[in-house]
């Protein structure tokens, strides 16, 4: 039997994650569902540590790093949170795993995996300091669509449609993944500034792409890369020498 406390202020979400709890992990007990930081400091000074931990951020009266920073947790922590951008590298040293919302099962299975990974001979900690810190850094907010115009007519693109950017003839573009390309107002120098560089990178001066985009990569003449793109492109898209060590660390996420 694994004992499981979820720290959940809404009851819809809550309750769809303890269904998936029972349908993924049928030797769960799920002990109590505590909707906020005061009640949760409370239930865990009247009762025993629990196996696991499934706790969303934002409660009813406060983040719910507030509750381990009153009580000394030794079980491992799964953190739920509807931030994609915010501690996530924190929430990977400090916890088994985070779990965006909308829960996905996939998601959830794969946490589920890892907690039966741990060794449970060794306790658990969180660096809670860290987690803040990380958490109340300000976010940076990236272009999610563009409006492009062809003919009469005008459209959004979605960023996540988005495969790479390049100039041709002083003229900017943007393609699609369906292969589909639009002139955009904005030049290669603003939107560097405009996309999200874990998921884009200007491997020259001619072209952005996203790390989607890379179908196959070779290496090129002394340290230079030679990348193929999908949707192809008519154009040689090679790394240029002095951006290519940024793009080695880019494509292994160490920015």
């Amino acid at each position: 039997m694994i004992n499981i406390l979820i720290i959940e202020d809404e009851e819809p979400a809550a309750n769809r994650l303890k269904k998936m709890l029972t349908e993924l992990l049928p030797d769960a007990n799920v002990l109590d569902n505590i909707v906020g930081v005061k009640s949760a400091i409370a239930w865990f000074k009247q009762n025993s540590l629990p196996d696991l931990i499934f706790s969303d951020i934002q409660l009813s009266d406060g983040l719910s790093f507030e509750i381990f920073k009153n009580v000394e947790i030794q079980c491992p922590v799964i953190f739920i949170t509807a931030y994609d951008q915010y501690a996530i590298d924190a929430f990977k040293v400090n916890s088994i795993d985070y779990l965006l919302k909308p829960i996905k099962k996939n998601d959830l299975q794969t946490a589920i995996n890892k907690f039966k990974k741990l060794n449970r001979s060794e306790p658990s900690s969180l660096d809670i300091n860290k987690l803040l810190e990380a958490f109340n850094q300000p976010k940076t907010d990236y272009k999610t669509r563009f409006i492009v115009r062809y003919g009469e007519h005008i459209k959004t693109i979605k960023i996540e449609d988005a495969a790479y950017f390049y100039t041709e003839d002083k003229i900017n573009f943007i393609t699609t993944k369906e292969g589909r390309r639009y002139t955009i107002d904005y030049n290669l120098d603003a939107l560097e500034s405009m996309l999200d560089p874990k998921i884009f990178f200007r491997i020259n001066r001619q072209f952005i792409i996203s790390i989607h985009a890379i179908s196959e990569m070779f290496s090129y003449s002394k340290s230079r890369v030679l990348v193929k793109l999908n949707p192809p492109t008519k154009h040689e898209t090679i790394v240029s020498t002095e951006r290519s060590g940024d793009f080695k660390l880019w494509l292994g996420d160490e920015k």
